[in-house]
């Protein structure tokens, strides 16, 4: 199950993100939507950087039963932004971003892997019929 925080005014459709986190885990998620203002905030306070991203994620540092998986931050700013640069729906880069950081949040990390959290979202987006263009910028 998917908890959701809007800190936005946007209405944010989650059906599909259940079903991506369903087919991954069992665990809770918590996502929290916002702007760029607050996930600047979040990524100066956490990485040391001090500027506006798409997505964070925060995994649980333990493991007890009922416990969330961990927390995503995603910037609707950056999904308006994005799915009309590359000409799909907000809610196509939303997922597109979520499918991201729900995959950090299961340990991959595309920063040090050799392309397994790459090849990961590639396999989720042809299940999921999302576009590629997530594949394609991150290439």
């Amino acid at each position: 199950m998917i908890e959701l925080e809007n800190n936005t005014d946007l209405e944010i459709d989650i059906s599909i993100l259940e079903k991506i986190a369903n087919s991954l885990t069992k665990k809770d998620i918590e996502l929290m939507v916002v702007r760029n203002d607050e996930i600047q905030a979040l990524n100066k306070e956490h990485r040391k950087i001090d500027k506006a991203t798409d997505v964070l994620s925060f995994p649980m540092d333990f493991d007890f039963p009922n416990m969330p998986l961990g927390s995503i931050v995603i910037s609707t700013d950056f999904v308006e932004e994005k799915s009309k640069e590359y000409g799909h729906s907000f809610n196509e880069e939303f997922s597109l971003l979520f499918i991201h950081g729900i995959l950090h949040l299961l340990g991959y990390d595309h920063e040090v892997d050799n392309g397994e959290h790459r090849a990961k979202e590639e396999e989720l987006i042809k299940e999921f019929t999302l576009p590629d263009s997530l594949i394609v910028r991150n290439s």
